[in-house]
């Protein structure tokens, strides 16, 4: 049949079962725009407040669902704005697709109008960009597109569409989407000989749970092996839920913000078994000493994530799920007591602790899991809430915990709330942002209520830019530059202004009853909880340091008495 560019553009979304896109729209992208109108029964549009909100809700779309999110805006700025949430999702392997529209064909190269070579600025952040200037190949570039952003280690994927392409027309055949199976070719025979060999000579083994765990979806072969060989687990950022944070062979994060038994358990283990992570610097400290009494087993899909960052004894390659479940087959049940009661000890001697005669992050976490039974999906912007968020919910079950591990991106959170309740509309779900991060996007507040569902946005407020402020203390002498936010911004008032219900929190006594009215009310609320501008994040590993040399306020108070 004969469709337009845009309307082959939207049937190829419902192809591949595309349910909702989150979106800005311009002149270049008029054509699309219009028909999604004609679409409007099949494929849900959410109108974000800014071009990098509809990045952000693709992304929190996609970690939450496990499906490809998609987002779209017009060219130049409209296209520019997506850059950063393209980026945050390509280093956190999110499959997102993006589409943008171009000017014609004829404008191309001239400094037209609007006019940016957006395939090419995404190209380093993206697993594949394109601009289709042919509408004979628009089609199946769309279906490429799919594909390449949901298979082998997923990612981000641009498709730009000259305008005058979105309004040509062209014959269109509908086509079920090619089939993503799970990376087994590279998952040698001798590899797993080798890993089921390291396993049964290891004493002391220690699981770390990476990203690619949750991405894959093996926690239930993780809780398996962990069990069946008696080896603690810890996790990073991206592996929260991965492992049940409920589970008692769990020990916390590990890395700059971890907890004492995951750093001294990884410290002193003789066998390293790593699911699915890149050795990010945040968790290896010095790589050169990092679990250097340990053999380590890293199990990756990507290859070129093996002997990156730290050198390995032996890895296998491919699907983490796949490689496990054939681990299993092998693998025989293993006592280590002695290991893991000094585990045990370890997590009783070294628990996360905080102030509990003041309002703090973590106590209100705390409350929050209390209140949820820690069943929402939370998400977090970054800096000392997202470590607070990380070390004091426990994350039972994968992808429940969305955050921007690799880069880190302020102001992720809330479109990642919007897209994962789109995503997901049963679960409660909660972001978490310090009021630096808050006021980055906070216009998307006004998104959440045009949605019109149930959202929780609690802000951390210690009205000071506080991860910085807490490295300016520890490692500058006390020089707060330019991270004191001393104006007159008042959350309260804006969440209200933009259609939200709002509440300010200032004392303990007042954080339960906020939650419960929070999560029982039947909108966007936002809590603006004001805590103290110099509580601190610990444990701390110091960048660079080895992660044995973790540290917390009662190791500062004993060195400073000395």
């Amino acid at each position: 049949m004969q469709l337009t560019g845009a309307e082959i553009i939207i049937e190829c979304l419902k192809e591949q079962g595309v349910d909702t896109v989150f979106g800005y729209p311009g002149g270049a992208i008029l054509n699309v725009y219009d028909a999604l109108y004609k679409y409007r029964d099949e494929i849900h549009h959410v109108l974000t407040s800014h071009e990098q909100g509809a990045a952000h809700a693709a992304d929190g779309y996609a970690r939450a669902t496990g499906k490809v999110g998609v987002c779209m805006a017009t060219s130049g700025p409209g296209a520019t704005n997506l850059v950063t949430g393209i980026a945050t999702a390509y280093m956190d392997s999110v499959p997102v697709v993006a589409i943008t529209a171009n000017v014609g064909k004829p404008l191309l190269g001239k400094d037209s109008f609007q006019e940016v070579d957006i395939a090419g600025i995404v190209m380093p952040i993206t697993k594949h960009s394109y601009i289709v200037k042919d509408i004979t190949k628009l089609a199946d570039t769309m279906r490429k597109a799919f594909y390449i952003a949901k298979s082998g280690r997923p990612g981000p994927v641009l498709v730009d569409v000259t305008k005058d392409v979105t309004g040509a027309f062209y014959d269109y055949s509908p086509r079920r989407p090619a089939t993503v199976n799970r990376e087994t070719s590279e998952i040698h025979r001798e590899d797993v000989e080798t890993a089921v060999e390291m396993i049964c000579e290891a004493k002391k083994p220690f699981i770390f749970v990476g990203g690619g765990s949750v991405i894959s979806g093996a926690s239930t072969e993780i809780a398996e092996l962990s069990h069946r060989i008696q080896a603690p687990v810890c996790d990073s950022l991206m592996g929260k839920g991965g492992f049940s944070g409920e589970d008692p062979y769990y020990t916390g994060m590990l890395g700059m913000h971890g907890t004492k038994t995951s750093n001294l358990g990884v410290s002193q283990c003789d066998l390293l078994i790593v699911l699915g992570a890149r050795f990010s610097d945040r968790v290896t400290g010095n790589a050169k000493t990092f679990a250097n009494k340990a053999k380590i087993l890293q199990i990756d899909i990507d290859a070129a994530e093996i002997n990156k960052n730290v050198l390995v004894d032996a890895y296998i390659e491919g699907d983490i799920r796949e490689v496990l479940r054939r681990l299993l087959e092998e693998v025989p049940e293993k006592k280590h007591p002695q290991w893991m009661e000094h585990i045990q000890e370890m997590k009783a001697k070294y628990p996360l602790n905080y102030d509990h005669t003041q309002l703090t992050g973590p106590y209100i976490i705390e409350k929050l899991y209390e209140l949820t039974d820690g069943d929402a999906i939370i998400t977090t912007d970054v800096g000392q809430h997202q470590m607070w968020t990380a070390q004091y919910y426990k994350y039972k079950e994968p992808r429940t915990f969305l955050s921007s591990g690799g880069l880190g991106t302020m102001g992720f959170g809330l479109g990642a709330a919007i897209g994962a309740k789109m995503g997901r509309p049963e679960k409660t779900v909660v972001n978490i942002a310090g009021d630096g991060c808050f006021r980055m996007n906070m216009n998307e507040i006004a998104t959440a209520v045009r949605c019109g569902k149930p959202l929780v946005q609690i802000v951390l407020n210690n009205h000071v830019l506080g991860m910085v402020r807490q490295w300016q203390t520890l490692f500058y002498d006390h020089r707060y530059s330019h991270t004191v936010l001393n104006d007159a911004v008042d959350f309260v008032k804006i969440a209200e202004g933009m259609g939200a219900k709002a509440v300010r929190v200032t004392k303990m006594e007042e954080v339960e009853p906020a939650l419960r009215e929070a999560l029982s009310y039947n909108g966007p609320i936002v809590l603006d909880c004001w805590i103290d501008q110099d509580l601190s994040v610990f444990p701390m590993v110091p960048a660079g340091a080895n992660i044995d040399d973790v540290f917390d306020e009662e190791d500062m108070k004993n060195e400073q008495s000395v």
